[in-house]
């Protein structure tokens, strides 16, 4: 048995449960959560004041196989 574990964008989670589907995978976990790497965030400008967004939103599936 093994765990597999993945991390993508979250506009990405409906291609990516189709494509385990097809597979035959029968179930996955899925949670939110935040990070960066090569994409550094971005900056944003709230009431005036501008601010630096360092966690990108992100997606976290785990599946377990064979």
């Amino acid at each position: 048995m093994k765990l597999i574990t993945a991390v993508i964008k979250p506009h990405r989670l409906d291609e990516v449960k189709e494509a385990l589907q097809a597979f035959g995978v029968q179930g996955l976990t899925v949670s939110e959560s935040s990070g960066y790497g090569r994409q550094r965030g971005h900056t944003e400008v709230y009431r005036g004041a501008e601010y630096t967004v360092d966690l990108v939103p992100k997606v976290r599936i785990e599946v377990l196989a064979e």
